[in-house]
């Protein structure tokens, strides 16, 4: 029997934790304001520290991760790039794109298969499998990139774009395709400063196009999405990059 370390416990983990359990977990879990070394001097080696906490508070904890529990990492968060773990030293944790949606008083809803790459992605398929959910497993590398910027060109587009159109991403793309990809385009040059490579856009517009199909009555704007450009335009100036568009959304 595995044991998790389940590091927070919103909606997200909550599902982790169920999946978890459901196959035969224990799951530990560390709340915020709990003492991360205390919890890691009695379990030492767990086989997996799930980090389930928002895209805000990954860094402070990653930074405060314990020596012992980094080569056993597995992150769930948007926004994520390999810069985000290798700064902390962690090479080569667990990865997760999550591809569904869980809001309170709902059940999760997927859009399409989750795809997760690393030591314990078998692990965090069968779990998710368990409650329904569909999950695939990818290569570390070029495979897992492509999906984390995948997942991030839906997200930043839907969300930046939704900010001027509203409406669900069936509607974005119907009614205002054209401008969907500038903001797309401004996205992935984003990405590409982000990540040092230059991944092909036809492949993840469509990449995007497939979430959209798989759940065209999807919002496009939530609460973070304002947070989204401003995180965005800050990459851009710090790499000096133009993005009239999302530079016009902000007003």
């Amino acid at each position: 029997m595995s044991e998790v370390i389940l590091i927070g416990l919103g909606q997200l983990g909550r599902v982790f934790a169920g999946g978890l359990l459901r196959i035969g977990c224990t799951v530990i879990p560390v709340n915020r304001g709990d003492d991360m070394a205390a919890i890691a001097h009695h379990h030492a080696t767990p086989g997996l520290v799930l980090v389930a906490v928002a895209e805000n508070d990954l860094q402070k904890v990653l930074a405060d991760l314990p020596e012992n529990w980094k080569s056993r990492v597995a992150l769930i968060q948007n926004e994520l790039l390999p810069r985000d773990w290798l700064v902390h030293g962690i090479n080569d944790p667990t990865v997760i794109s999550v591809w569904f949606e869980k809001k309170k008083g709902m059940d999760a809803k997927p859009l399409i298969a989750s795809p997760a790459a690393g030591p314990g992605a078998a692990l965090l398929c069968r779990a998710l499998t368990s409650v329904d959910l569909p999950c695939r497993e990818v290569a570390l590398g070029d495979e897992l990139l492509f999906e984390l910027v995948r997942k991030n060109v839906y997200i930043l587009t839907t969300n930046i774009a939704g900010l001027k159109t509203g409406g669900t991403v069936a509607e974005l793309w119907a009614q205002h395709e054209t401008f969907a990809r500038q903001v797309a385009h401004e996205v992935m040059d984003i990405q590409d400063v982000l990540t040092g490579t230059q991944l092909d856009r036809d492949a993840l517009i469509a990449g995007m196009l497939e979430a959209f199909n798989g759940d065209p009555a999807h919002g496009c704007t939530g609460r973070s999405a304002p947070a989204r450009l401003t995180r965005a335009l800050g990459h851009a100036d710090e790499f000096q990059l133009a993005v009239p568009t999302l530079r016009t959304l902000a007003g």
